[in-house]
């Protein structure tokens, strides 16, 4: 798929002013008030291994995990049995048995969350699923690895990148235009039932200075009362709103843009990229939020490769909280859980600003996947190290600990292919 790409260059000409330099100030919580406990460093022994592609997607679903990505082949933990798994597979959550769960699907799965009643939401490029007409979403049953009779929905092209599970609705991103026949650009609500189409919830995104809209990702607060959708636009229902843009889903109109708003993302990164976010998460309270991004550029006055802090119920023009820079290299995932911003992607430093491919002044390594504090914003001290590759993609909390999906076999100075489970210190 040829995809058009404008860059965000043309975007100086319309920017707001100010680029984002030093943080609007702290969070209500007192600086350095708080202790924060990590998971461990030491990944466990019992999660299967996936032995080639790279992971795009994870969700929990009861006792079990789903891994979601472009791969064909997994093993138990052990390595001694091997099994067929093209795109999506699961297993035992509490002892890493490779599960009979196998659809046939054509494409690589980028996005995944979990559904009602035993069931599994997947969303991608793909056309088919168990040689059925279904195109980029699905519904499926973890039982029996088939699709869900009654559930009917399909994008008129591109891919579902982003899934959310809310209030009885599944919330789309990705770069379609059309879900069921009806007009979505990038952004959609279902009936999680029925796949139906939302005919309220229309967001009316835009990127006349891109070319195309792309929602790269996704999420819902854990109260159900915000969406934040990051990714390739620069309006939303006729409002400013340059790669984020918030949702109030409490309101009468809740694809009406909120108040909420920040030019933190208008400045350019490195040409050739349509949008440089890659992934949002809200804490668990629903206070702040995490954006992490990649545009292969650094500076103190830049968002290009940094996870950046917001507070979710601010109005008007909103600054980042905190900034943490990487020097130069793309995060990809963001999870925050227990007190830790926990981000992955494939970066050697945090706290590194004044870097550009190396390590400024303060700068500490924290190669492949790391733990920001959420007050201060400064790496904390946890430090596993993966091998690096091209990143970590996915991120899930569990009630074991957090697993982590890559597209490298090194977690925690150990084998683990492609995914691996830092458990729980407490």
């Amino acid at each position: 798929m040829h995809r058009r790409v404008v860059s965000l260059a043309v975007l100086a000409a319309i920017a707001l002013p100010a680029a984002v330099g030093a943080a609007q100030g702290p969070p209500p919580e007192s600086l350095g008030a708080r202790q924060v406990r990590t998971v461990g460093e030491d990944p466990a022994d019992w999660t299967p291994h996936i032995l080639d592609g790279e992971v795009h997607a994870l969700a929990v679903v009861g006792e079990t995990v789903v891994v979601g990505g472009d791969f064909t082949k997994v093993a138990d933990s052990a390595l001694e049995q091997e099994y067929d798994r093209e795109h999506l597979f699961a297993f035992d959550l509490r002892t890493g048995e490779v599960l009979d769960f196998a659809p046939d699907i054509d494409g690589m799965v980028l996005s995944l969350a979990a559904g009602p009643d035993g069931t599994v939401f997947a969303g991608g490029p793909f056309e088919e699923v168990d040689d059925q007409d279904v195109r980029g979403i699905a519904r499926l049953d973890l039982a029996t690895g088939g699709l869900v009779e009654g559930f009917d929905a399909s994008i008129n092209w591109g891919d579902v990148r982003g899934l959310a599970v809310s209030g009885g609705w599944l919330y789309l991103g990705g770069s379609f235009s059309a879900v069921n026949g009806v007009r979505r650009l990038g952004l959609a609500r279902l009936d999680t039932q029925t796949g139906e189409v939302d005919p309220w919830f229309d967001a009316r995104l835009d990127a006349p200075e891109i070319g195309r809209v792309k929602v790269e990702d996704i999420a819902v607060s854990p109260d159900g009362d915000r969406l934040l959708a990051v990714g390739a636009f620069t309006r939303a229902g006729g409002a400013r709103r340059v790669q984020a843009a918030m949702f109030d889903l409490t309101a009468d109109n809740p694809a009406k843009a909120a108040g909420w708003w920040t030019d933190a993302y208008v400045p350019l990164c490195r040409e050739g990229f349509d949008t440089y976010m890659r992934a949002v998460d809200f804490s668990p309270d629903g206070e702040y939020l995490v954006i992490v991004t990649t545009g292969r550029l650094s500076g103190v006055d830049l968002t290009c490769d940094t996870a950046a802090r917001f507070e979710t119920y601010a109005t008007g023009r909103v600054r980042p909280t905190w900034v943490n820079h990487t020097g130069g290299d793309s995060l990809y995932a963001v999870e925050i859980v227990g007190g830790a911003v926990y981000v992955g992607g494939h970066q050697r430093w945090l706290d590194n600003p004044y870097g550009m491919e190396s390590a400024g002044p303060g700068a500490v390594e924290r190669p492949g996947v790391a733990a920001i504090h959420p007050v201060t914003g400064m790496a904390l001290p946890w430090n596993p190290t993966r091998s690096r590759g091209v990143g970590v993609r996915a991120f899930a909390i569990t009630p074991l600990g957090l697993l982590v999906g890559s597209d490298t076999d090194e977690l925690g100075r150990e084998y683990h292919g492609r995914i691996g489970l830092f458990p729980r210190t407490d």
